[in-house]
């Protein structure tokens, strides 16, 4: 093949620059263009100093502002929204990443298509049932307006955020929840039966149990003020980004999964062979350690965005803090746990490293508005001990959670909700469309607070938990019974016969030869 010559678009890199650099009218561009990128800096940081003063301190919180000022107020919100509704939905390719890697070869087509196929269910069904269940008026139990997203208002509540870019926001939280459910369900699964039992979850579980905290009239959201549930406490029950209403629900919803499906088979557990027992080894730590970490980038949506205001910037900044520093603290404390005290001491172990960092951003996803940098740190360690304790429990319960969805997710979802009543820091009160109102802030036990609000947190963390297992259990059990292929657990020979449920469920392998 002949060679041709190097024409001058095709020069080595450095040559051109020489060559641009030595023509004046390119240093005039440059001058020109640099300049202006400056101006358009300093025009940034000058809005950043004089629109939070503008629009958002706790002195106005309470002014009347013009219908102009509103829209501004309103726009910049919504923006907001869609922003961190789209790091959350963000969160489905780390989802897909972490379960692929943490699961067997075999196990990995069947993870891929099961977790898009949750997501277009969980779309479908929460545009139709769920956002109206979860957040139109109702009564305590459940909302019942808005199905099909007919006769919405222009905004959502008082926030001010557009009610689609709201619904945009809360259905990739449902998505969020929908995902974790199959966690401790991988590779028995029947892919009929993960279609029908998601249904259940994203259609009926998530936004009717959700309903209860985060709706505009739920019994746990309402407890404590006058005629609702238990006003002499004087507390409602709090979760700021869904500790409980994502991450218990869906932890809960796989524990129920898991146990009325059984393990794989060929499963061997710890306690009965110590040599050959526990957890299969992942097919791919690189894989489920990205995913990880697309997961954490994500939880700066989950978190900061609840807020559902850019408005409230200190909120902002100190929940975006708060997420990361509990996330370091449950990456060490798990990773220590395994190193110290674990069946396999003495080994720096990459699964607790990774299941240790989501432990403790579930933890913190509920109190992160209230609680200090402090307190983060200590509650995010707390987390990473109790997801290295409930990985082994599972162990030795004889429960087959492939990912420890249910320590991660269902266990730290409680340990978090918890927390919030131990260690609100008595500095933070309510974020708002137009900034934080501090006026009634939050005070745990560990701050002089008393019991009152760790006991609004107790009865609402275990409302929801009970409430979930019972009705997921009943699900899982109905549709273990149905026919084959609807019913829950695939056929044995999907398990062992060559490609696994990959091959079985699919006819297609992860990885070709």
């Amino acid at each position: 093949m002949k060679s041709r010559a190097i024409s001058p678009p095709e020069a080595p890199f450095f040559a051109r620059i020489s060559e641009n650099i030595s023509k004046p009218k390119n240093w005039k561009l440059g001058v020109t263009i640099l300049a202006g990128k400056m101006i358009g800096l300093l025009l940034v940081v000058f809005a950043m100093m004089i629109l939070p003063g503008m629009l958002g301190t706790e002195a106005m919180a309470a002014e009347t502002y013009t219908p102009h000022e509103t829209a501004v107020i309103n726009t910049i919100n919504t923006l907001w929204t869609l922003v961190a509704a789209f790091l959350v939905f963000g969160m489905q390719a780390g989802f897909v990443m972490l379960e692929a890697g943490f699961a067997r070869k075999r196990e990995s087509v069947n993870i891929l298509v099961e977790c898009i196929l949750d997501t277009a269910i969980c779309g479908i069904s929460f545009y139709a049932i769920g956002y109206a269940f979860m957040f139109s008026e109702g009564n305590g139990f459940i909302g019942y307006h808005w199905f099909f997203l007919q006769g919405v208002p222009d905004t959502y509540g008082a926030t001010g955020v557009a009610i689609l870019a709201h619904w945009i926001f809360q259905f990739a939280f449902a998505d969020t929840a929908s995902t974790i459910t199959s966690g401790a369900m991988i590779g028995r699964t029947s892919f009929r039966g993960d279609i029908i039992y998601s249904i259940g979850v994203t259609a009926f579980i998530y936004p009717i149990i959700g309903h209860w905290a985060w709706g505009p009239d739920g019994f746990l959201a309402l407890m404590g003020t006058p005629d609702h549930f238990y006003a002499s406490l004087g507390q409602g029950f709090r979760d700021f980004a869904g500790s409980t209403v994502v991450h218990t629900i869906g932890g809960v919803v796989s524990l129920a999964g898991a146990i009325v499906l059984g393990p794989r088979i060929g499963r061997v557990f710890l306690r009965d062979d110590h040599v050959r027992g526990g957890l299969p080894a992942a097919h791919n730590l690189p894989l489920a350690a990205v995913g990880a970490f697309l997961l954490w980038f994500g939880w700066y949506g989950f978190n900061p965005g609840s807020t559902l205001s850019a408005m409230d910037f200190q909120g902002i900044g100190r929940i975006a803090a708060n997420t990361t520093l509990a996330a370091c603290a449950g990456s060490l404390s798990a990773l220590l746990c395994a190193l110290w005290i674990g069946p396999f001491k003495g080994k720096f172990d990459t699964g607790f490293a990774v299941n240790g960092l989501l432990a403790g951003l579930v933890a913190i996803t509920a109190p992160c508005y209230w609680v200090s940098p402090l307190g983060s740190i200590a509650l995010g360690a707390v987390a990473g001990v109790i997801v290295f304790g409930g990985i082994y429990l599972m162990e030795y319960l004889r429960i087959d959670d492939p990912v420890g969805a249910v320590s991660v997710h269902g266990f730290n979802g409680i340990w978090g909700t918890l927390a919030l009543g131990l260690f609100a820091s008595g500095q933070y009160g309510a974020t708002g469309p137009t900034g934080a109102d501090n006026s009634a802030p939050v005070t745990g036990l560990f701050y002089g607070g008393g019991f009152d609000v760790l006991t609004a947190q107790a009865i609402g963390s275990f409302t929801i938990t009970v409430a979930t297992f019972a009705v997921s259990m009943l699900l899982m059990l109905a549709v273990s019974k149905l026919p084959y292929p609807y019913k829950l657990r695939v056929e044995a020979a999907g398990e062992t016969g060559t490609g696994g449920i990959d091959v079985f469920e699919h006819g297609a392998e992860a990885y070709h030869d």
